[in-house]
């Protein structure tokens, strides 16, 4: 708001420069104007034309209004005080004061411009009715009172287009804000959308990988000696390819207009198809899961259903033909998910049952072979499950079992209450 410390642009200066000007010659032509016709005891040029001057400097002071206005107040009043001291003729020549009182409280700082044009009107009126204690005629002291009121009146002026201004700039100020905030916050659920997202691909693509895995590897396993089973096999990845597609279309279909070829998300009732999945894919499959007492939030069932897919996912790329065991355990307000495996069959374990993979399409085997991750390869899998627990405010632990297998619990609450993980 304050321009004093710069540069002002040149139409501004101009500006001013003109309005001094114009207030000089009105407070020197007025005052002539008003001693030819009422007359004057002492005429205005006298004391070698020290009123004219004073008329003059005052007014041309008016230019630099805007760049000093404390010193142009300051000289404006010195002039006025040492004019109406030495009852030189009454005219328009507070003109100039006025305009300064104006400026000082309209570009000034504030309070202390207020403070500054307070104590300016107090030296002022202070200074002007002694000098007029012998005017004649009597009547003539309400100009003094006149000068006195317009000097307030100009000061309030000033200070009302300041705050105005103040006001409308923290309007400005606090717009932008709120739009930065806007787009700050679009961004944000532009990202928490995109990581949504990043989730369900993964998870999606993830299971739907590990089983065609598996089953490719039926495939190339039994295909010359069974080919019922290699057939079998290539159903499956048919089933399972296809699901992921539809799965795939559902989650990028947020990024469509229209609900064309969307599906209902995934959800817990979903459960017994993901167990058959996983024991096509030479799993064997504990599912312990009672029905919940009262229907579970959408988004519960919806995080229920990746956690599962993603555990049994990891347990089929990881371990390999094992024992898993599902649990659900639904309470009043909290859902609580276990995965738990027994870790890679023992080399004894696996010469035990050789023939009976081989009957079966050793289709374990060839998943144990081809879908284990390079060692030191980070994965994404546990922490998507824990992000999923922690956008609803539960908690998932994952650790190795003693008995080489590994754990997963996640728990969900129904309501969520902040992140505690």
């Amino acid at each position: 708001m304050n321009q004093r410390a710069g540069s002002f642009p040149l139409r501004v200066v101009t500006q001013d420069v003109l309005l001094a000007l114009f207030v000089t010659v009105m407070q020197v032509q007025g005052t002539l104007a008003r001693v030819a016709a009422d007359g004057a005891a002492r005429p205005l040029t006298e004391l070698t034309g020290l009123g004219l001057a004073l008329l003059v400097v005052s007014g041309l002071a008016v230019a630099g209004r805007r760049r000093w206005p404390a010193a142009v107040f300051a000289t404006t009043a010195l002039a006025s005080l040492v004019y109406y001291g030495l009852d030189l003729p009454d005219g328009p020549g507070w003109l100039a004061l006025f305009v300064s009182l104006y400026s000082l409280t309209a570009y000034g700082d504030g309070r202390r411009s207020l403070v500054i044009a307070g104590a300016g009107i107090a030296v002022l009126a202070a200074g002007w009715l002694p000098a007029a204690a012998d005017i004649k005629p009597h009547a003539a002291i309400g100009w003094v009172f006149f000068r006195i009121g317009a000097s307030v009146m100009s000061a309030a002026l000033g200070e009302s287009v300041r705050s105005r201004r103040v006001i409308a700039a923290e309007a400005q100020a606090r717009a932008e804000l709120a739009e930065r905030t806007r787009e700050e916050e679009a961004r944000a659920r532009v990202d928490a959308e995109r990581l949504r997202i990043a989730r369900e691909v993964h998870d999606t693509v993830a299971h739907a990988i590990a089983i065609i895995n598996v089953q490719s590897g039926v495939t190339a396993h039994v295909l010359d000696k069974r080919p019922e089973q290699a057939r079998e096999a290539l159903r499956a990845i048919e089933q399972t390819s296809s699901r992921a597609l539809r799965e795939m279309r559902a989650i990028l279909g947020v990024l469509r207009d229209d609900g064309d070829g969307r599906v209902p998300p995934a959800g817990l009732d979903q459960i017994g198809e993901l167990a058959a999945k996983a024991r096509e894919a030479g799993l064997e499959v504990t599912l312990d899961a009672a029905p919940p007492a009262t229907p579970l939030p959408s988004a519960v069932g919806g995080a229920a259903y990746r956690i599962l897919q993603e555990a049994i996912t990891n347990v089929i790329r990881h371990a390999g033909p094992t024992r898993v065991t599902v649990a659900l355990t639904s309470g009043i307000d909290l859902l609580e998910i276990r995965v738990t495996d027994e870790g890679r069959r023992a080399a004894s374990e696996d010469r035990a049952a050789s023939e009976d993979r081989a009957a079966s399409g050793d289709r374990a085997a060839s998943g144990s072979r081809t879908a284990d991750r390079p060692s030191g390869e980070p994965g994404r899998g546990i922490a998507g499950m824990r992000e999923r627990c922690r956008l609803l405010g539960g908690d998932l632990d994952a650790r190795p079992t003693p008995a080489g297998g590994f754990e997963v619990t996640a728990r969900l609450p129904f309501a969520p209450s902040g992140s505690r993980a």
